[in-house]
């Protein structure tokens, strides 16, 4: 923020040591050499006059004199033809002039540039998908999904390796969050015995540009299935333990709840996690699905699942 100065005589920004006539608004054209210390510029906007004389005044102050005036005339053409050509080019629109201006005093407040409060840090332990309405954990060991081709995919482990089928890189552990569409059914064990499938096939079989980055999915064996409580909405879980021609084979779950939010449509959270020794610890996965909350925090509320407690995995 700064205030304008009041008209007057300034030095000339453009060509000191001349003074040139400020209008209160812009700069005028009007220009002349520092005037005797008894007739200042304007104080506190510039430095102090100087003396039209030299050293001892007299005849020799007069020659200065005379010299000064006829300088300044040369100023005063020099910067009329130059008010012309500019004003003169382009679409005739005047030059854009800045005048003199002074600080304004220190208030303490900030400056409308600067943030009166500093941006919070983005919380690293949990992932936001505003879509559906959760918040999912992110465990140790895991990351926020980065550089990854499925927009779906909220969190990944963090290291990836070479797939031992088609070329590629594969990761240990995955979490995929996805509203269910397509289809009418509104039960949550319809929908994740059905998904069940579709998820081991995505993560074992073939990928979204049909390679086979683990040869296919030999077979699988079912580990679990079972109603859930999710974010205190009543949901169902199946699990598999799928075997694959190349590699350890791995876990993969799908789980299916109403969101909390919107017309409350069904929510799938897929969930795999390999088999080999570099993989995270199987029981992440049961971690993963009670941390599942509400956007906002906590549980939804008048959720039918608030009643349905955890329950081991056979």
């Amino acid at each position: 923020m700064s205030m304008t100065p009041p008209p007057g005589w300034y030095p000339d920004p453009t060509a000191p040591p001349a003074e040139r006539w400020w209008d209160g608004a812009a700069w005028t054209e009007h220009r002349r050499q520092p005037q005797s210390a008894a007739a200042p510029a304007q104080q506190g906007f510039g430095p102090p006059a100087q003396p039209s004389g030299g050293p001892g005044g007299g005849g020799g102050g007069s020659r200065a004199r005379i010299i000064a005036m006829a300088a300044a005339g040369v100023v005063l053409v020099a910067s009329i033809a130059t008010g012309v050509v500019v004003l003169g080019k382009g679409d005739d629109k005047p030059e854009a002039r800045t005048g003199p201006t002074t600080a304004a005093p220190s208030t303490g407040e900030p400056s409308p540039t600067q943030s009166a409060d500093p941006t919070p840090t983005e919380d690293a332990s949990t992932v936001v998908d505003q879509l559906n309405g959760i918040t999912l954990p992110v465990l140790d060991g895991w990351q926020k999904a980065e550089n990854v081709v499925d927009d779906d995919m909220l969190i990944t482990t963090p290291r990836t390796y070479d797939c031992p089928g088609d070329s590629g890189l594969c990761r240990h552990g995955t979490v995929v969050s996805r509203t269910v569409t397509g289809t009418d059914e509104t039960s949550p064990e319809a929908v994740a015995k059905k998904d069940i499938k579709d998820a081991a096939d995505a993560s074992y079989d073939k990928n979204g540009i049909n390679q086979q980055p683990f040869g296919g999915i030999e077979s699988h064996q079912q580990v679990a299935a079972r109603q859930t409580a999710v974010a205190g909405r009543a949901g169902y879980l199946v699990r598999w333990k799928v075997r694959t021609a190349k590699g350890p084979g791995g876990y993969v779950e799908s789980v299916v709840f109403p969101s909390s939010v919107g017309s409350e449509s069904l929510v799938t959270v897929r969930i795999t996690v390999d088999a080999g020794p570099d993989a995270p610890p199987l029981s992440d996965i049961d971690r993963i699905v009670k941390g599942i909350e509400a956007v906002g925090g906590g549980t939804s509320d008048g959720g039918v699942g608030s009643s349905i407690g955890p329950t081991d995995t056979p």
